[in-house]
Parts: C-alpha cells; sequence; structure tokens
C-alpha cells in the first residue's frame, strides 16, 4: 500500500484517524466505482478494509483493486444469493473479531422496469429491485450489529432521486426512497448500541451502474449547469464524506442522509 498522502484538488489527507478501524466495503466493480472512492479514501485514513466482488466475472477487475488497498479480506459477495453475505461476515469475524465500518454500494433493477415507467414495473422486478437495493442494507446491518462491540457506522448510497422526481429514475425513485427510510429506522433501532447509520447522497457520477439509466449524459449535463458550484463530484467527494461520517467528528449525527452533490439538491 502507498503510504504517501492522497492529494485531491488542492486538499491533502494525511490523517490516520481511521486507524485500528476495520472497514466492510460491499459494491466495488471497477476503480470508477462510488464503492472504490469510498474504500481508498478509508484506508488512506488508516482503516483495515474487507472488500467484495460480484461474481467471478467481476473478480479480476476488483481485485487488483483490493491488492492496491492492501485489502485484508477479499471475498465474494452477491447479496442476491442465499448465504453469500452470511459468508462474508463469518470471514470478518474469523479475521477480525469485530468490526467497525459497513458500506453498502449496491444497487440493481432490471432493465426493463429500470427505463420504462413504474407504472408498467413488474412484481418481480421491483420485487429484486427492493431486495438488493434496500433489504440487503438491512441484511447487512442485523449481521454487522454483533461484530460492531463498541459501536460502529453503517452506510448506505442513495440518489437525490429518492426524494424528488428525477426524469428516467423511475423504479428506483421508490426503491431509494425505501432505503433512506431504512436508514432512519435503523438508527433509531441500532442508536442504544452506539451503532449509527447514514445516507450518503451523491450527485449524478459516471459509475457503470449509472449507465443503465436512459438519457444519463443529459443529467450529468444538467448537474454541472444548474449546480451552485457548477462541476460534478467525483467518488473522491462522496469518501471523503463518508469518511466524516464515520469519525469522531459526527459522533453526534445518525440518520441522516447528507448530500454530496455540489448544492445541486437546493436548487428548485
Amino acid at each position: 500500500m502507498n503510504e504517501q498522502p492522497t492529494r485531491l484538488e488542492g486538499i491533502t489527507v494525511q490523517s490516520k484517524i481511521l486507524r485500528g478501524q476495520r472497514a466492510l466495503v460491499i459494491g466495488i466493480a471497477n476503480e470508477s466505482s462510488i464503492a472504490y472512492g469510498c474504500a481508498r479514501i478509508f484506508r488512506q485514513l488508516g482503516a483495515d478494509l474487507a472488500v467484495t466482488y460480484l461474481n467471478e466475472k467481476a473478480r479480476p477487475h476488483v481485485e487488483p483493486l483490493a491488492k492496491d488497498l492492501g485489502a485484508a479480506i477479499v471475498a465474494p459477495c452477491d447479496v442476491g444469493h442465499d448465504g453469500e453475505l452470511e459468508a462474508v461476515f463469518r470471514q470478518i469475524r474469523e479475521t477480525w473479531g469485530g468490526l467497525d465500518i459497513a458500506l453498502h454500494s449496491i444497487a440493481f433493477a432490471p432493465k426493463v422496469d429500470l427505463q420504462g415507467r413504474l407504472v408498467d414495473s413488474s412484481a418481480a422486478g421491483f420485487k429484486e429491485a427492493m431486495d438488493i437495493s434496500c433489504h440487503s442494507f438491512i441484511r447487512m446491518a442485523r449481521l454487522a450489529e454483533p461484530l460492531m462491540h463498541d459501536g460502529g457506522t453503517l452506510l448506505a448510497t442513495t440518489y437525490h432521486g429518492a426524494s424528488k422526481v428525477v426524469p428516467n429514475y423511475n423504479l428506483m425513485g421508490p426503491v431509494k426512497a425505501a432505503l433512506e427510510s431504512a436508514v432512519r429506522y435503523l438508527a433509531y433501532e441500532l442508536g442504544d448500541r452506539h451503532i449509527r447509520v447514514h445516507a450518503v447522497s451523491p450527485g449524478p457520477l459516471k459509475t457503470r451502474a449509472a449507465s443503465g439509466l436512459k438519457d444519463f449524459d443529459v443529467l450529468l449535463s444538467d448537474a454541472i449547469e444548474r449546480s451552485p458550484i457548477g462541476e460534478l463530484v467525483d467518488i473522491d467527494d462522496v469518501g471523503l464524506t463518508a469518511a466524516f461520517l464515520t469519525t469522531p467528528f459526527a459522533r453526534r449525527l445518525t440518520g441522516t442522509t447528507t448530500y454530496v452533490d455540489g448544492g445541486l439538491s437546493i436548487v428548485a
């Protein structure tokens, strides 16, 4: 692992505030993934990492990134397959004995349901999208709770389409709304265990998952034009915010949805 400080647009990350923290990151697909940006910042701040990949097809794209990050655990995890998420947590228990941070950055909907009108969505497609994009976060929280002996932080990634209508976001709008609601309820239920729960809501990003949205290039152009800062965010921006939420600087924050979008979400 390269121990040189990370340099980001005039910011130099030198702190090791997460040294000794153990972080699980679910959702890395390639170097453009939001999950990878978060994992990279967690590691730069001193955390030990457990990283998952979706399947054997994804493995060659993720393993080199995990190696570069010095990940102690690299494991397959398709949350749609019974037992795979549980197997990851068994490995964490056997390797570390505990967990401090868990990031969920996965979402899925069948293409025909994602690109069609919500009113035309199939029951099966809606159920699958809800299971993978929302309920798997709840399952992750359930598995993480007994490993977070001294408290910890659970993080989910969401999008502005959960609270406002974004053209072509379609089925994922209600699904992400459910995820944000789950974040609030989990924060309420787990607060007495000193486990804090947050949703991080990035602006439009050029990721593989986002490429499935119809007219995504239009969404990117609109974000640049309408956001107060006038720039797209990147995965490092998301990683820095996610990392902040895991630190003592955010120790009295829980149940929030934090926007990382250059102010786009405040514009009517």
